[in-house]
C-alpha cells in the first residue's frame, strides 16, 4: 500500500478543446485529480476518452484550455515554454509506447542525452548512464544499437532514459503496448521495483488491465471525464 504522502500532482477542473473549423472536440471536461508522492497511478478507458489528452496536459506537453495544474507546488500554467522546457528536464521523466530512441546512438549514449541537454559534465553524464542501465539489466548491452536491441531490452534503455535525471514523476503512455506478454510482464516488473525503492510517482495510460491492476489506484475515464476510481489491492 503506497504511504499516503502530500498531492505530487493537484489537478483543478482541467478542460481541453480543440478546435477543427466549425466543430469542437472537447477532449477534457473539467477533470479534477490528485496524486499522492509515490503512487502508481493507472488511467483506462476506450480510445478517445481523454487518457493521452490528460497525460500532455499535466505532465506540460500541452496547453490546457483552463483549470489549474500543480506539480510539487509550482503552477504550470504560470510557466512559460521554456521555464517548462526546464522543469520538465529535471523532475519528469517520460516513457512511450515506440521508444523514441535515437537509431544512431547506442544504448548509453541515448541515456545520457537528457543529462548532456541539461548541461551535465560529459563524464558525469557517462558514468550516471552507465550506473542507470546496470540497474535495469542492461549493463552488458550499453554499446548496442537500437536496431541490435529487442523490443523489451529497447524499453528497458527507454526507462533508463526516463530515469537518469532522478525525477520526481514519470509519464508512461502505453509503456507496454508494443511488446508480448512475457515481456510486458518484465517491464511492469521493473517499474514497480523502482517506484518501490526510490518512492518516484508514476502515472501510466494503458489499455491492458493486467498492468493497471498492479497499480496502487485506477482511473478510469469516458468521454473526456473521470467517471471511476478503484483500488485493486483494496
Amino acid at each position: 500500500m503506497v504511504v499516503q504522502l502530500e498531492n505530487i500532482i493537484q489537478v483543478t477542473d482541467l478542460t481541453k478543446t480543440y478546435s477543427t473549423g466549425a466543430v469542437e472536440v472537447h477532449a477534457l471536461r473539467g477533470v479534477t485529480l490528485n496524486v499522492p508522492t509515490g503512487e502508481m497511478l493507472a488511467i483506462m478507458g476506450p480510445s478517445g476518452c481523454g487518457k493521452t489528452t490528460l497525460l500532455n496536459c499535466i505532465s506540460g506537453i500541452d496547453d490546457a484550455t483552463s483549470g489549474r495544474i500543480l506539480i510539487e507546488g509550482a503552477d504550470l500554467g504560470a510557466m512559460n515554454d521554456e521555464k517548462k522546457t526546464e522543469y520538465r528536464a529535471r523532475r519528469m521523466g517520460f516513457i512511450f509506447q515506440f521508444y523514441n530512441l535515437l537509431p544512431v546512438l547506442n544504448a548509453v549514449e541515448n541515456v545520457e542525452l537528457p543529462l548532456l541537454v541539461s548541461g551535465t559534465k560529459p563524464g558525469e553524464a557517462r558514468k550516471r548512464a552507465i550506473a542507470i542501465l546496470e540497474q535495469v539489466g542492461l549493463g552488458p548491452w550499453q554499446t548496442h544499437l537500437p536496431a541490435q536491441l529487442s523490443g523489451g531490452q529497447r524499453q528497458r534503455v527507454t526507462i533508463a532514459r526516463a530515469l537518469v535525471n532522478s525525477p520526481a514523476i514519470i509519464w508512461a503512455d502505453e509503456p507496454t503496448g508494443d511488446l508480448d506478454s512475457q515481456t510486458a510482464d518484465e517491464i511492469m516488473s521493473l517499474m514497480q521495483t523502482l517506484n518501490r525503492e526510490h518512492q518516484q510517482t508514476f502515472v501510466i495510460v494503458t489499455h491492458d488491465p493486467g498492468i493497471a491492476q498492479r497499480c496502487h489506484r485506477i482511473v478510469h475515464m469516458r468521454d473526456g471525464e473521470i467517471e471511476s476510481e478503484e483500488r485493486p489491492n483494496g
